[in-house]
């Protein structure tokens, strides 16, 4: 009889199709359509993540989005575009596709998972995260049977309030720590409880997971269940006993430094397809067994590591967006329709809600957390998202919610995350605070005394030349030594493996400045390398942050370290050709930012190659540098840096001093124009006379100094050139340009030398000197001085203030 009845089922569709030139449509075949639904699929989830990134969003929340408006509730309502993009033939493999991304994304997710830490954590994460799973819990109870009630009348009772209680106590650990990250309290204390606290809830929520669908079934006996839920945790001990060490091993022979065996990635990768297959076997869902893979996984060394690159932006970026919208064709918002159903959503987000943030709130007051502190983490311990989903589907998949239930749940889960941010930044923002200190500028009374510079690089581009002007730095004086914290800038992506980065990298919301690095940073090796060879002491360490906030890192940690100056790389860089070319917008408005914001000095370096490619040793380094005086406050720091570079015995230094003509100013008659640090124009003050004092006693000093032995005469030179229009100015400039550095004020009281340019930060002289027209060889330093006066401090300065005492390495 089984036979007879095929030929009436739908037939399965082809994978590929011969070509529209042979009348044949390719969305009727499965690889086309396949190829057609992921890119919409992509795009569309990437276009509104795009649009919700302004109010900090997680990703997640538009991959949601986008696959409930590609449904019946938005786009889905129209049945063309349904059945062509999406037809039901079309699903199996839609679904299939989808399914297996999801099994590595929860490998991943295990991975990220540290069973040790787990165990370690303290009494107040464990209090918060049992008391924020057993009260909503609790009150799920009573939801569900408000719900049986009315919406999802007839089933089940046992599955039904599983499922429910699951769904409204869940904490999607993997969206917490992106919202952390984002936030910058990952590694705060309110971020290391919500992180302990939400492993915990994880790892519990599956296993009430794993319970809720052993109560499912087909076959009604409770003696099923108990088989279904007795082999899962047989499974756990077999892949403990009997996986882990095969993976242990692996991970033994995979040695920092060389490359992980091919052999090695594929038995992993095949073990979490095994281990999905023998759980779906037994009746708990494939995605367990990857899950458990990933969790039994060994986080240490690199093996982990190669995995996570191997397969992360595959899954993340291509597959799993397909859950989401496979989900999403289930969900349709229109069947939530009368006062009833709309009471039952409100029910279900007031008891989500009420249930985790009392919870938390309360055992974290008992725990003495502050009242601020203890709301942040209930705001944030009510987070939901893909194991959110996942729940919803596999209930959605058994028959225990119906589709009204099931889009009032997926709206809940929409709801608690996206109002998550705004809360938690409302409630929670912690004050960056700092103990005050003096010596914010190059130029101090007592040159004896230690100088710090926090030196930012972006690639490895910017480190053979930073390096080289560290050396020309260090001067000769026993006393007064260079201290330099270099710290490697990277950007906070959207992939899982950057929390763990970011974990790495920091402490107490802080970058983390560490003694020994743990080797994993080539870019922070080359400066320990230079450390070894040199006077100079080096501490390195590794930023991660979004680009909309690394200013606060850097004007955070140069306060934090007492640095005199920052010192950035500039946005662009030089091409073969000669010609600059920037490396992105973002990062010259990063640099503005520090610009307006830092506690001291700054110096942005426009890198032409000082020294070569490569590293000068110290009896190699054989510079020219030039220092270009207008006069002003800017450009007596740029004086005493040069001051500072040319005690280094390989270096002469060129004061080149510009004077208008008798008469005339050095604005040549045009009104004089500062640019702030966000580039907005302002009329400066024309009575100078105050500064002018100052120059005067300041190249007096120079002057001194040079005279005061043979040796200097021979390094140190004067020079004055009295102009008589900008164009002077530039001609005077380029006659200079075969020196290899040029030192120069930010705003310096002169006229500018370009009509219009895109790097304004670098104000008048600097933007011509940083152009392509004035040299290919000299690299230039435009440095601004801090002045209390314009800053805008982000560090809060408290007398009484003290360091952490892991935080305060010198």
């Amino acid at each position: 009889m089984a036979p007879a009845s095929l030929p009436a089922t739908t037939p399965p569709m082809k994978a590929t199709s011969n070509g529209s030139f042979q009348g044949e449509n390719p969305l009727d075949y499965a690889l086309p359509l396949l190829i057609l639904q992921i890119i919409l699929v992509v795009v569309f989830t990437r276009f509104l993540a795009y649009l919700l990134k302004p109010l900090r969003q997680p990703r997640v929340i538009a991959e949601v989005i986008g696959g409930c408006l590609l449904g019946p509730s938005a786009f889905g309502r129209s049945k063309a575009f349904l059945h062509t993009i999406f037809p039901p033939k079309g699903m199996t493999v839609l679904d299939t596709v989808a399914n297996i991304g999801l099994c590595f994304f929860l490998f991943l997710v295990g991975l990220e998972l540290d069973i040790g830490a787990i165990r370690r954590t303290g009494k107040k994460s464990l209090g918060i995260a049992l008391c924020g799973i057993t009260l909503p819990f609790v009150l799920g109870i009573g939801t569900s049977e408000a719900l049986r009630a009315t919406v999802s009348k007839g089933v089940k009772q046992g599955p039904f309030l599983v499922f429910n209680g699951v769904a409204l106590s869940i904490t999607a650990f993997p969206v917490l720590a992106r919202i952390l990250a984002e936030l910058k309290l990952l590694t705060t204390d309110v971020g290391r409880i919500a992180m302990s606290a939400a492993a915990v809830n994880d790892v519990a929520a599956w296993i009430l997971l794993a319970l809720a669908i052993a109560l499912t079934g087909n076959n009604t006996s409770p003696l099923v269940s108990v088989w279904v839920l007795l082999c899962g945790a047989g499974f756990v001990g077999f892949a403990v006993v009997a996986i882990r060490p095969i993976l242990v091993m692996m991970a033994r022979r995979s040695p920092e430094g060389e490359p992980v065996k091919e052999l090695y990635i594929c038995i992993t990768l095949s073990l979490v397809l095994a281990a999905g297959f023998v759980t779906d076997t037994i009746g708990i869902h494939a995605l367990f067994g990857a899950f458990v893979v990933g969790i039994i996984m060994p986080k240490e060394g690199p093996f982990a590591g190669v995995l996570i690159e191997k397969i992360e932006d595959l899954v993340s970026g291509l597959l799993l967006p397909l859950y989401f919208v496979s989900s999403g064709l289930k969900t349709n918002f229109l069947t939530i329709s009368g006062g009833v159903s709309w009471g039952m959503l409100v029910l279900v987000i007031c008891t989500a809600s009420f249930g985790k943030i009392v919870g938390t709130v309360t055992v974290s007051m008992l725990f003495k957390v502050p009242f601020r502190e203890a709301l942040a983490l209930g705001f944030l311990m009510n987070t939901k998202g893909l194991v959110e989903l996942i729940v919803l589907n596999i209930g959605k998949d058994r028959k225990v919610l119906n589709e009204q239930t099931f889009a009032i749940f997926i709206l809940m889960a929409l709801f608690t995350t996206f109002i998550t941010t705004p809360l938690v930044m409302a409630v929670y923002k912690p004050a960056r605070k700092g103990a005050p200190y003096k010596l914010r500028t190059i130029f101090r009374k007592s040159p004896d005394t230690e100088l710090r510079i926090l030196a930012c690089f972006h690639t490895t581009r910017n480190i053979p030349t930073m390096i080289n002007l560290i050396e020309s730095s260090r001067g000769t004086r026993k006393r007064g030594r260079l201290t330099v914290y270099a710290m490697h800038l990277m950007e906070l992506s959207e992939r899982s493996s950057a929390i763990s980065m970011v974990h790495k990298a920091r402490y107490n919301g802080l970058p983390f400045w560490n003694k020994k690095s743990d080797g994993n940073d080539q870019m922070v090796i080359a400066f320990e390398a230079y450390e070894q060879l040199s006077s100079v002491k080096i501490r390195p360490a590794t930023a991660i942050s979004s680009l909309n906030d690394m200013h606060e890192d850097i004007c955070a940690c140069a306060h934090q370290k007492t640095a005199a100056m920052i010192l950035l790389p500039f946005h662009k860089h030089q091409k073969l050709d000669g010609t600059m070319e920037s490396v992105g917008h973002s990062f010259q408005v990063v640099n503005e930012r520090v610009l307006r914001h830092a506690p001291c000095s700054v110096g942005i370096l426009v890198d032409r190659g000082l020294g070569g490619t490569t590293q000068v040793s110290a009896s190699d380094v054989s510079y020219t540098a030039v220092v270009a005086f207008f006069g002003g406050r800017d450009d007596r720091e740029a004086l005493a840096y040069g001051m500072r570079l040319v005690e280094h015995p390989g270096i002469a230094l060129t004061v080149f001093r510009f004077v208008a003509s008798q008469g005339k100013t050095l604005r040549f008659g045009a009104k004089l124009v500062g640019i702030t640090a966000d580039n907005k124009k302002i009329l400066k003050e024309e009575d100078s006379s105050p500064e002018n004092e100052e120059d005067e006693k300041f190249l007096e000093e120079y002057k001194n100094v040079r005279s005061s032995s043979k040796e200097k005469e021979e390094s140190m030179f004067y020079e004055e050139k009295v102009v008589d229009s900008k164009g002077e100015i530039a001609v005077a400039l380029k006659t200079l340009s075969k020196h290899n550095l040029f030192i120069v004020g930010r705003m310096s009281p002169t006229v500018p030398l370009v009509e219009s340019s895109d790097c304004a930060e670098l104000g008048p002289i600097g933007s011509f000197l940083a152009s392509s027209d004035f040299s290919s060889t000299a690299s230039v330093v435009v440095i601004q001085q801090y002045d209390a006066t314009a800053s805008q401090p982000l560090v809060v300065e408290e007398a009484d203030y003290e360091l952490p005492e892991s935080s305060s390495m010198v």
